[in-house]
């Protein structure tokens, strides 16, 4: 435990220590390469008193992040567990848990989401409800918030005439992990040869395009001080998959998705969530869809915990791909970040390293990010 701390009046609070477990294993998609070395992008958000857990794998990497992240001011857990099985988690009752995903969708019923369940049956049951999209959309409809036009189908049996919906439009699983399983379909036909390929129990949704110019990630947090607003993102995205984030935002829709965030709040949702929030502009108006929720930390929120930590105001988190396969070998002299000019490159998902791929954070004004990043694509 945390040292005692005194208050006013004599009195005395137990300030908790968290254990980190960020291992993504139990929501995650087969297509993203590494994905079981993910639980290191964590270990700046940590303090040093914390506790956490990280694949074994990624053992070989500590004295390269450790002598990184000293070297750039960012704290950090100094104890580590060498294996990312909740198993472990259980043996530290007296810590709070910090997890990626307040559940399981890989296998509803495993243990772990027992176990979940157990310790905070309101958090798990927000998480599990909100995470479908068909449920998202339920919700949004019941609080008038603004969505596109959505079909929410339980199965595909459900539909009886592909000309109800307009076209372009997106097929969606209910339940998916950064895109994974999400089609943009052109017309009726192609919207007919993907449904072809979907399993007969998969509950999915068909939602109308909507002409975006960009999409926003809204982050909140709930902490024991309640509802907070967290970071307003620009997403980076390849297609539908999300592969960076830019702050800040020139764009603000809070009014939009807090109804649902205090709903969630009041469910017992807690830690960090965000929302996918669509942008349209025509002309001089600013119209904004929320799309989604991930009721979970998301590859946005790791960037933003380091930056508020250090104070950063400007900066781009993307992941890129290295023919290097040990931070020893990536040279960041002259391009590491300066706490004195709030400028340079901090590394975020670190274990990726060992596949060819690392999460980065960019700092510095927008000139200062693409000088960075072009010398930083260079090197790697």
């Amino acid at each position: 435990m945390r040292k005692i701390v005194s208050l006013h009046d004599g009195d005395e609070k137990m300030m908790r220590q968290k254990l980190f477990n960020h291992d993504i294993m139990t929501c995650t998609d087969d297509s993203v390469i590494g994905n079981y070395l993910y639980s290191g992008r964590v270990l700046g958000l940590t303090d040093v008193e914390d506790i956490i857990q990280l694949h074994p794998e990624l053992k070989s990497q500590w004295n390269g992040i450790t002598a990184h992240y000293n070297r750039v001011g960012l704290s950090y857990s100094q104890n580590v567990i060498w294996d990312v099985s909740l198993k472990v988690s259980a043996d530290y009752p007296n810590y709070d848990l910090s997890v990626f995903y307040f559940g399981d969708t890989t296998e509803p019923n495993s243990w772990q989401a027992k176990w979940l369940e157990e310790i905070d049956g309101n958090w798990f049951n927000v998480v599990d409800f909100i995470n479908s999209k068909n449920n998202f959309i339920k919700v949004a409809e019941d609080l008038g918030v603004k969505v596109p036009k959505t079909f929410c189908l339980e199965t595909k049996t459900a539909i009886t005439n592909l000309a109800n919906f307009s076209y372009p439009c997106y097929l969606k699983p209910a339940v998916a992990v950064a895109g994974a399983g999400i089609h943009r379909c052109a017309n009726q036909h192609h919207l007919a040869s993907i449904l072809q390929l979907i399993p007969n129990h998969i509950p999915l949704q068909i939602q109308e395009e909507v002409k975006a110019t960009s999409f926003l990630n809204l982050q909140y947090e709930v902490t024991d001080l309640g509802l907070k607003r967290l970071a307003a993102t620009y997403q980076i995205l390849d297609g539908c998959t999300h592969i960076g984030n830019r702050y800040p935002s020139p764009h603000q829709p809070w009014e939009l998705v807090e109804p649902i965030a205090q709903w969630m709040a009041r469910q017992g949702m807690k830690e960090v969530f965000a929302f996918d929030v669509a942008v349209v502009e025509d002309g001089e108006t600013m119209s904004y869809f929320a799309i989604e929720c991930n009721p979970r930390f998301n590859g946005a929120s790791y960037p933003t915990g380091i930056a508020n930590k250090l104070k950063i105001d400007n900066w781009i988190g993307e992941t890129l791909t290295t023919k290097y396969r040990s931070l020893e070998e990536i040279d960041l002299s002259g391009i590491e970040f300066n706490p004195q000019t709030d400028m340079g490159v901090i590394l975020v998902n670190w274990g990726s390293i060992l596949v060819g791929k690392v999460g980065v954070l960019v700092a510095g004004n927008m000139a200062q990010q693409e000088e960075l990043r072009a010398i930083l694509k260079q090197r790697l």
